[in-house]
């Protein structure tokens, strides 16, 4: 069952989302980044109040992602990118990015806190950042 609110038309946005930002980091690597644009759809705390759907999430402006500044992003989603995002949607979450708000791609190591949000591990070339449980509980 769906964790958050969708129509085919987002769950192919959330899908070429997911690509965008990370198809160098393989099916699991998307599905983190899928973890986090859900978590940030479900959260509804910190810097993504309000924030209630995927295209909500997607161009969010200022705090959205920059996959949404090129073309890529606008090519159509592949079938496998599809299930991928359908597979966040339903509420599939992968470590270490099950309750991240946030992910960036560092030069080099992790650094242990991002914009007051302790770093929860790496996985490829990304970096995952959670917020506390008392600080949205909504992602827990």
């Amino acid at each position: 069952m769906a964790v958050i609110k969708t129509n085919s038309e987002n769950t192919k946005m959330l899908a070429r989302l997911m690509r965008a930002e990370a198809e160098g980091d393989g099916d699991l690597g998307m599905l983190m980044v899928g973890n986090v644009g859900v978590n940030r759809v479900r959260g509804n705390c910190l810097d993504f109040k309000n924030i209630r759907s995927i295209p909500d999430m997607v161009y969010q402006s200022p705090g959205g992602f920059e996959a949404t500044q090129k073309g890529y992003f606008y090519q159509r989603a592949r079938d496998s990118e599809i299930r991928l995002a359908q597979r966040v949607i339903n509420g599939e979450r992968q470590h270490p990015a099950s309750n991240a708000l946030w992910f960036f791609r560092p030069a080099g190591s992790c650094p242990a806190t991002w914009w007051n949000q302790q770093n929860t591990g790496r996985f490829k070339a990304h970096c995952f950042y959670a917020p506390t449980g008392e600080d949205c509980p909504s992602v827990y």
